[in-house]
């Protein structure tokens, strides 16, 4: 398919359902190529400035031919009155169901692989010895990462992302990750290898593409699509000027008070992510003039949640534009590419509102957010697949998501946490996390438990200190509040993970801690140097690792890692991505590019332009061929795993320790056996008792991964245990 898509007449004809049609055999016949757009290097008209305007048909015209909202208008209409339509259940959420598909996922990000030379992302993605692999391990699925083209338009011209490719601006494939026919081509190959392949969707925010410039326009409905708001000619003085070279410019607190006064916005939001001084103090910016397509001159202020480049999504005007984009996007995803799942992007910000206390505008927990989650996971559930959300909630709200919205959620309850207890070598936090999801009525299988992703080591605890920070929990013996908590954690994840002798890791504006997960079991075993790591530090460094993956995948749920993970890699030196993180965005320090499958042992860069990382632990074919090998070792856990069937499992009891370090897990299994996890987070050695109510006396212990006896559960429901430092051990108990 050619760039651009949708709202033109001519050219159509009927698509490839090779993939589609063959594994999903209830999807429409019906969908079609969209036309060529006219390039950008034919005509270009210009107005008076030397940029095109809305008074330019030809410009509109080529907008409109890469319009996400005109694309999703065209899918729309081969959906409806098919009676493809109403063959699944869709109300309800169904995680059970969704872990059943694909219990053990890989979370690529196509900016960081190393491809062979000349291949595209998604053409590397198809290959089957990658499959052949992932099956040998236990992989099941993949989330691809975001692949449609994003960044933004200025003029006739396309600008390239702000956000790694999360400000979609089109259902079109980027060229640069390769093409439609490659993204089918690796979900029919996932399919042979029994799995899924996972796309994205973005419901809160597109960058600044051709439905953004529409919309500046005042053309149609386009305003609709986003929280955007049309400035009086008269406060134009109210506004800032925007700089030569920008098309916006971001308001500060005393600007947004006054626009907020005045009757235009809602004004403050209850919190500002990535709040960096003379960058983004506020959640609004104001665009230059924009003549529209009734050649009248506009400003408007716009929200947004994340980056100027990144406006957000109106689920709530009347047009309902935005909600039409979104759901085309994901129709397209599903129904066109082949995918069998989808992840929604900053969902959580779908709602927003003014206080009519005189507060903050109501952005969190919004009941708007909760309907729209709905609206959208229900409508994949009725094409035949599932979505996770992977937004950093409170508790309270992921619970609320899990009864009418996504079928998944990723697992920022425990993430920080057990960073925590590995920095801190002890799992009280950790413990407490636990508990207190269990006590809200989290399901662990309704969770994304995950190694390393392309985000930063968040210690925002939003839970702990936005949703209850006045509330009162025991943490080391007194009684602190959930924002003292929150505080004192983040203080000892900092001082052990990026404190003045650890600078390999960064901090990442207020939200966390930019580093591969190698690099925070470096900082946690003392290394202050990555040049330090030889043969025993890279030893220790992939047993702790593993003793991480035990934590997460011997849980119901999903088990998530990543390609930095597998492959082991450490963080970029930062004067490698100078130029990225010159706005502050040190996260891409730890998104170094990595080799996975050994195609380009020559490659300094992946095909996107990211520097090689140093990887410990070596490809995977080269692992695959060594038992005692990142790889080979959650290759026995993952089996383990599947053996008895720990996705699925019901989390029954998080019994107390006498050792701080130690963490204890116990997990029902069938026929009324039980998975006990066992972890030491703590660097030294622990002679104990495992003690748990729901363990029936006289009941066999065994190894999981050997089978060999451990010991017998005594009349006090317990039994005795050796941990050595940072190492986890799996019992199974059985009945007598």
């Amino acid at each position: 398919m050619q760039d651009g898509a949708a709202g033109q007449d001519e050219g159509t004809g009927p698509i490839d359902l090779t993939y589609a049609e063959h594994f999903h055999p209830a999807r429409p016949r019906a969908l079609r190529h969209r036309p060529r757009v006219r390039s950008p290097f034919e005509r270009r008209p210009a107005g008076r400035d030397g940029e095109p305007t809305g008074t330019n048909p030809a410009y509109v015209a080529w907008l409109r031919g890469q319009s996400m909202l005109a694309d999703a208008d065209t899918i729309a209409r081969q959906f409806s009155g098919r009676g493809t339509m109403w063959q699944n259940p869709f109300a309800d959420p169904d995680p059970r169901g969704a872990v059943d598909t694909a219990s053990v996922w890989f979370t690529a990000y196509p900016l960081s692989l190393i491809t062979r030379p000349g291949q595209p992302f998604l053409a590397a993605m198809a290959e089957e010895d990658l499959w052949r692999t992932f099956a040998a391990i236990g992989v099941e699925a993949v989330h691809t990462g975001p692949v449609k083209r994003a960044g933004g338009i200025s003029g006739w011209d396309h600008t390239p992302s702000v956000d790694g490719h999360f400000d979609r601006i089109s259902t079109v494939i980027d060229p640069a990750f390769g093409s439609e026919a490659d993204f089918r081509a690796m979900c029919g190959m996932a399919t042979f290898h029994g799995g899924t392949v996972i796309d994205d969707v973005v419901p809160g925010h597109t960058g600044k593409g051709a439905d953004f410039r529409l919309a500046e326009m005042g053309y149609a409905d386009y305003p609709g699509i986003f929280h955007m708001v049309e400035i009086d000619p008269e406060d134009w003085s109210e506004l800032p000027v925007v700089p030569p070279g920008r098309d916006s410019v971001n308001l500060d607190a005393a600007t947004e008070e006054r626009l907020e006064k005045a009757g235009y916005i809602i004004g403050a939001l209850q919190r500002v992510i990535f709040h960096a001084p003379g960058v983004k103090e506020t959640n609004w910016s104001a665009t230059k003039a924009v003549v529209g397509v009734d050649g009248v001159a506009r400003r408007w202020v716009y929200l947004h949640y994340f980056k100027e480049g990144q406006p957000s999504i109106n689920w709530l005007d009347p047009s309902f534009a935005g909600m039409r984009l979104t759901i085309g996007d994901a129709l397209h995803s599903l129904a066109d590419l082949g995918s069998g799942a989808l992840r929604l992007d900053a969902n959580g910000f779908l709602g927003v509102e003014k206080s009519a206390l005189g507060g903050p505008a109501w952005s969190e927990g919004h009941p708007l957010s909760g309907a729209a989650n709905h609206l959208i996971a229900s409508m994949v559930r009725k094409v035949g697949g599932f979505t996770f959300q992977e937004l950093n909630l409170t508790m309270d709200d992921i619970r609320e998501v899990g009864r009418a919205g996504a079928d998944l959620s990723y697992d920022f309850v425990n993430r920080p946490g057990y960073h925590h207890a590995l920095a801190t070598g002890d799992a009280e936090f950790l413990r407490l996390g636990l508990r207190t999801a269990a006590e809200i009525g989290i399901d662990p299988a309704s969770l994304v438990h995950a190694l390393q992703n392309h985000d930063e080591m968040t210690y925002e605890l939003v839970h702990w200190a936005a949703g209850h920070r006045e509330e009162t929990f025991t943490f080391r013996g007194e009684e602190v509040t959930g924002a003292r908590l929150a505080e004192i954690v983040r203080g000892e994840l900092l001082e052990t993970l990026a404190g003045p002798d650890v600078s390999y890791n960064l901090v990442f504006t207020t939200n966390g801690i930019a580093s591969t997960l190698t690099t925070v079991i470096a900082a946690s075993i003392g290394i202050t140097d990555l040049d330090d790591i030889g043969p025993a530090e890279i030893e220790e460094i992939r047993a702790v690792h593993l003793m991480l993956a035990m934590f997460n995948a011997m849980q119901p749920g999903v088990f998530a890692l990543s390609g930095w993970d597998l492959t082991g890699m450490l963080t970029l030196p930062v004067e490698e991505v100078a130029a990225l993180v010159a706005e502050g965005d040190t996260r891409w320090i730890h998104r170094g590019a990595h080799d996975l499958m050994g195609v380009d042992p020559t490659a300094t860069r992946s095909a996107e332009g990211m520097p090689r990382g140093r990887s410990l632990y070596g490809t995977l074919p080269d692992q695959l061929t060594d038992e005692r090998s990142f790889a080979r070792q959650l290759q026995a856990i993952l089996a383990v795993r599947k053996h008895y069937g720990i996705a699925t499992a019901r989390q029954v009891d998080i019994p107390d320790v006498s050792h701080a370090g130690v963490l204890v897990l116990v997990h029902e299994l069938e026929g009324e056996r039980h998975a006990l996890t066992v972890l030491n987070f703590g660097a030294e050695p622990v002679m104990g008792t495992i003690r748990s109510e729901v363990l029936s006396p006289g009941s066999a212990v065994l190894d999981m991964f050997t089978q060999s006896p451990v010991g017998i559960v005594d009349d006090l429901h317990a039994f005795a245990v050796d941990l050595a430092p940072r190492r986890g051990v799996a019992f199974l108990v059985e009945p007598s």
